[in-house]
């Protein structure tokens, strides 16, 4: 998949964005640069020992080098995300009931999301990488508002079952991070200097 635009730009590689992530590709469409999508396959367990914030960066860049080799003189972007509570990790809902169980235990509570991020250039092998956290407080909600949100919205793809780009964001009470795009999966105030070190001239 291509996006295309007209943007202002200086020299650069091609940008491949290494996700399957929609609402990635979606965030990533804001900054109006051509890309190209390649979904990555790699292992995604968590190394023994491996804290959540650690988890989150070294993934990213795994799914960067997944796809080096098919796009050797591109900018590839890798992204994950590790949601935690009380420094646990909290995983995707398997099903409705899942969902519903993660959103009551964590009403009233604060979340952080970490997401890593890193930008790796096939073509000289330099990565740079990053880890933005969101910490965001939840509203202490009934079962039936809950319940409401699970039904409305659906988050089953996302962790904690927060569908922040959509109507998860009601969930919350309080937000806070240096780069609030960093709750939903890709944080474009930190990408933006990443490309610009890389001579990309957005605007």
């Amino acid at each position: 998949m291509k996006t295309k635009t007209s943007p202002r730009q200086g020299r650069h590689d091609a940008l491949v964005l290494a996700s399957s992530s929609t609402y990635r590709r979606e965030l990533l469409e804001r900054l109006g640069l051509p890309f190209s999508v390649v979904a990555p396959d790699v292992d995604e367990r968590v190394l023994d020992g491996e804290i959540p914030a650690g988890t989150a960066v070294r993934l990213a860049e795994t799914k960067a080098r997944a796809v080096a080799g098919r796009h050797p003189h591109a900018l590839i972007i890798g992204c994950d995300q590790v949601a935690t509570c009380d420094g646990v990790a909290v995983g995707k809902p398997r099903d409705r009931d899942d969902a519903l169980a993660q959103l009551k235990s964590m009403r009233g509570r604060t979340i952080v999301f970490h997401t890593g991020l890193a930008l790796l250039n096939a073509r000289t092998d330099r990565c740079q990488t990053a880890l933005v956290d969101v910490a965001s407080t939840f509203r202490a909600l009934d079962d039936d508002e809950i319940a409401a949100y699970v039904d409305r919205d659906q988050p089953y793809d996302c962790a904690g079952s927060v569908k922040c780009e959509s109507l998860g964001i009601v969930l919350f009470s309080r937000i806070a991070s240096d780069d609030p795009t960093a709750l939903i999966g890709l944080p474009l105030i930190r990408l933006t200097d990443m490309l610009g070190a890389e001579g990309v001239q957005i605007l």
